[in-house]
């Protein structure tokens, strides 16, 4: 699945996995604040976040390393998410702004996203695969843990207006890597 599209059938409708159209990485960001906003109240810093985590990609991203998917249903975006290297951290890849509009959950979507983003970072070598996250998140943990991504860390933070434990998972990739 790591070809620019992919595609599984849910249901009567299929979905397709590919690279952001124009307007696209905006709607990210959207679509991040305003779900997220919606579901914990979290105020415009969290959409701040991922709008410089969408800007770094856009300006500087190695295609060959780093891959950006929007999931697409009835011919309009559904979910996205981001696979990234993890900067100091060489052979490790991040999982990031993992999203699938509430509307369109329970048909598959999360789940073909993250695995497209797993067998991606395996096919280019990644050792390990990790994801920072909120406790708050539990749509997202169920897919970490299908996935077979481990809960390795947590500790509280106030961000984004709200009191939050944020979490660290990780994924080996390779037999050696570490759990």
């Amino acid at each position: 699945m790591d070809t620019p599209e992919a595609s599984q059938a849910s249901g009567a409708a299929a979905v397709r996995l590919r690279d952001p159209g124009p307007g696209e990485l905006g709607w990210v960001v959207q679509r991040h604040g305003a779900l997220y906003a919606a579901a914990h109240g979290w105020n415009a810093e969290f959409e701040g976040v991922v709008a410089r985590v969408v800007a770094d990609f856009a300006e500087d991203h190695d295609p060959y390393l780093e891959r950006l998917w929007i999931a697409e249903l009835d011919g309009r975006p559904a979910g996205s998410v981001m696979c990234v290297r993890h900067e100091g951290a060489p052979g490790t890849a991040r999982l990031r702004l993992l999203l699938v509009e509430p509307d369109r959950r329970g048909r598959g979507i999360g789940t073909l996203l993250v695995s497209t983003a797993v067998a991606f970072a395996r096919s280019v070598g990644y050792r390990e695969l990790v994801l920072w996250t909120d406790d708050v998140l539990t749509d997202a943990h169920g897919l970490c843990l299908r996935a077979g991504f481990t809960l390795v860390a947590e500790r509280p933070h106030r961000s984004y207006g709200a009191s939050l434990t944020g979490q660290d998972w990780r994924l080996p990739l390779q037999d050696g890597s570490r759990r």
